[in-house]
This record gives structure tokens, C-alpha cells and sequence, in this order.
């Protein structure tokens, strides 16, 4: 393993660790044991929970600085790193990562304390639908003000990448998430009275935009044999529980939230079908576990998703194209094993290792180069042509600037197995 000279790295803005909410949480994890066993100091701040146990001053390594955050979902992330960024003052690092564009109206605090900061911006937040037109609007613009005041920004798909570029003309430093190669057991199953192959699978937060509806719907109006098993739900959305709930027949059974990692991947593992509804949040760490699991996936039809999955993937828009795939898969289970194991040649491409090193080699140059004294003016532009649709590739380093040089693609059954990370040039 690389060593390098030892950093003092500060990962702000998220729930912290140990992850069990998301993606950036997930990305935290991985990625911040991983940079702590290349010899760097890392520290993650966390939120407390009421309640909830004393949590651990340390994680895999990680220093782990946990703070309280406002009990209002509008309010929630931005209070939580507000608190985070003024300890960050007083207890200063290298170079700061910070996840969640909404975070982006306290980078200018950072930057006066001449810490350089890197920003993930995320999915397209300002879609999503629970945050209302205030919180829509709030979303564009702290997009803007990402960037306007990071030192440089980090996308995790090739979409989001493509986005900034026509939007705002900015650069991207364009690093995928990491997909976990998850073992074909099956031993506890049985716990949920489940058999392998004996059922279809939904894990997703409750939501508009992750259209657990429209898979709910699609599969009652099949003619589906196997059960719909549904994992998740969300706070502050019971409206739209009571919506999915309302849509399914005797056949959807719901789980709730599975917080056991071992039994959650035995559900991906041996799942006929995994169903993937997000549709504006980048790459999604479920789709990539799904993967890395070798489900067969049947994925809402946007960007995000193709580039993820390419061909091992099946797509849809509406309730009844749902409902054609699921009696498609359990008719035709051959060809779904194919699709799993195409899917399962495409997840060694998504390695952590690979997603470590690129963000310490750009914490390594922030701290090289210090605070950017020249950047985008976060002004939006109206771009003459918008990026055309790209499918399939998997780049895991930039900077990108959206230029459209498409990376090497790994296509079903090609037996790419642990390849380089392709790059787009500048």
C-alpha cells in the first residue's frame, strides 16, 4: 500500500459513522478507514441521537466528533454542520471534504480560515419533491454557492458531472462510489420465512423520487408468482407510507428498515429480481451493493442508473412496463441469471481502493496548492446544447470537464475484472 505524508483530513456534513442512512455516510466509511490505514488522520463529525447510548470517540480509526443538529428536517444538515465547521476552526485540519451542496452557504467560513475544502455536491436535490418550493429554490442556489466557494467539486456520476458543466461551466472532480462483492450465502433466510429465488426486492428510502409507488403499483397489477419484498421507509413522509401501502395487495410484504448488514446482503443475494426506482440522487450505494450481490435489476429509466448498470440492466417508466419485467424475469430464469452475472462482472469495477486513492490524491493536491484564489462565479449559464445522454462508462478520477471522452466500458460477460479506472480528460 502507498504511503504518503500524513494529513490531517476532516469528512463534515454528513450523518457520520457507523453508516446505516446513505450514500455519503457509506462513502465516509469506506473511504475514511481506508485513508486512516494509509497513515492519515481522519476525522469524521457525527450527529448524536437523542437517547441513543454514549456513542465511541473512534471508528476503524476514524476520530469521531459527535454534535447535536436542529430536530427540523429543513434545518437538520445545516445546523448540524454549522456546529461542526465552527469545532473545525478550533481544531484545525490539512484539508476539509465536506458532503451535501446544502452545506455550501459555510464554505466561505472555511475558506477564511484558509482551510481548503472540497465539496460533494450530490444528486440533483432541488427534484426532489418533499423539500417544497422554498426548499427547491434554496437547493439552486446553494449549488451556486458550491460553485462559487469550494476549492474544487466532487460528483459521483457521470450525470451530475455533465450537469455542472452545462449549468454553471464548472469543473468536476468525477469519483464513483465503490460496490461491495457480497457473499452468496443464504443460511438466514429462513428468519424471514424467504427462500433463494423465491422473491423480488425493493430497498429504498420511502420517497417520491425513488418511485417505491410506481414499483408497489407495477406489481400488483402483474401476474407475478413471487412475493415483493419492500425494505425501508422514511421520517417525515407518512403521506406518501400510506400511499405505497395503499397500492399493494397480500402478495407485498414490508420489512421496515433491516439495520443488519449480514441479513440485508443475504436479501440482495438471493433476490429473483432487486427493483431500483431513485431517479435524481447520482449513483446510489443500494443499485452498486445490488450489483455487487449479482441481482438481476430492473432500474427506473434515467442516466444514473444506465451508467451503473449498462446492459445487465432492465429499465422502466411506468407501472405497467413494472409489471411486464417481473412476469418477464420469472418466466424466462435464465435469462435473469445472466443479468445477474453480468451485473456481478460490472461491480469489479467499482472498487474502494480505486475511489480511496482518488480522493487522497485530491486532498493531497488541495493541500498542495491551498485555497483556490481564482474560481467559478457560480453564475448559471444557458448552454447552447445540453450534454447528450452517455451510457455505461465507470470513471472513478478527474478532474472531468464534461467533455464527453467516453471512458472504457465494461459490457456484460467482456470478463473485465478489476480494471484501471478510466479517466476524462480535462
Amino acid at each position: 500500500m502507498r504511503r504518503s505524508a500524513r494529513l490531517r483530513v476532516a469528512l463534515v456534513g454528513t450523518r457520520g459513522v457507523p453508516a446505516r442512512y446513505g450514500g455519503f455516510e457509506t462513502c465516509v466509511e469506506e473511504v475514511g478507514r481506508r485513508l486512516v490505514e494509509r497513515g492519515h488522520s481522519v476525522v469524521v463529525y457525527c450527529r448524536t441521537t437523542p437517547g441513543a447510548p454514549p456513542p465511541p470517540a473512534e471508528y476503524l480509526g476514524m476520530r469521531l466528533v459527535h454534535l447535536p443538529a436542529a430536530r427540523k428536517r429543513s434545518l437538520e444538515t445545516l445546523s448540524h454542520t454549522a456546529l461542526s465547521v465552527a469545532h473545525l476552526l478550533a481544531h484545525r485540519a490539512d484539508a476539509a471534504v465536506v458532503f451535501n451542496a446544502a452545506n455550501a452557504p459555510l464554505l466561505p467560513v472555511l475558506r477564511a480560515a484558509r482551510i481548503p475544502v472540497a465539496t460533494h455536491v450530490d444528486g440533483l436535490e432541488w427534484k426532489r419533491a418533499k423539500w417544497g418550493r422554498g426548499g427547491q429554490r434554496y437547493y439552486r442556489l446553494a449549488e451556486a454557492l458550491a460553485v462559487r466557494w469550494s476549492d474544487a467539486l466532487i460528483a459521483d456520476a457521470r450525470g451530475i458531472a455533465d450537469y455542472y458543466r452545462a449549468e454553471f461551466d464548472a469543473d468536476t472532480e468525477l469519483i464513483s462510489y465503490g460496490a461491495p462483492l457480497v457473499p452468496a450465502a443464504s443460511d438466514r433466510l429462513g428468519q424471514l420465512d424467504l427462500t433463494p429465488r423465491g422473491y423480488h426486492l425493493v430497498v429504498a428510502r420511502f420517497e417520491p423520487e425513488n418511485h417505491v409507488d410506481l414499483i408497489v403499483d407495477g406489481y400488483r397489477r402483474s401476474r407475478a408468482q413471487l412475493p415483493l419484498v419492500v425494505v425501508g421507509g422514511a421520517p417525515y413522509a407518512d403521506e406518501y407510507t400510506a400511499r405505497v401501502h395503499g397500492l399493494a395487495d397480500e402478495r407485498v410484504r414490508f420489512l421496515g428498515g433491516v439495520w443488519d448488514q449480514e441479513l440485508l446482503d443475504q436479501l440482495y443475494a438471493n433476490a429473483t429480481t432487486y427493483l431500483h426506482g431513485h431517479s435524481v440522487g447520482g449513483t446510489n450505494p443500494s443499485l452498486l451493493r445490488a450489483l455487487g450481490a449479482g441481482a438481476a435489476t430492473i432500474a427506473f429509466d434515467v442516466d444514473f442508473n444506465r451508467e451503473v448498470l449498462a446492459h445487465s440492466g432492465r429499465y422502466f417508466t411506468t407501472a405497467d412496463q413494472v409489471a411486464d419485467l417481473l412476469v418477464d424475469a420469472e418466466t424466462d430464469p435464465a435469462a435473469t441469471a445472466r443479468a445477474g452475472r453480468a451485473a456481478r462482472i460490472l461491480a469489479r469495477r467499482y472498487d474502494w481502493e480505486d475511489v480511496t486513492r482518488c480522493y487522497e490524491d485530491l486532498v493531497q493536491r488541495l493541500t498542495a496548492e491551498g485555497p483556490r484564489a481564482q474560481r467559478p462565479s457560480g453564475r448559471r449559464i444557458r448552454p447552447a446544447v445540453r450534454p447528450e445522454r452517455t451510457v455505461g462508462p465507470i470513471v472513478l478520477s478527474g478532474p472531468s470537464s464534461g467533455s464527453g471522452v467516453p471512458a472504457q466500458q465494461a459490457m456484460p460477460g467482456d470478463g473485465v475484472s478489476g480494471a484501471a479506472p478510466s479517466r476524462v480528460a480535462r
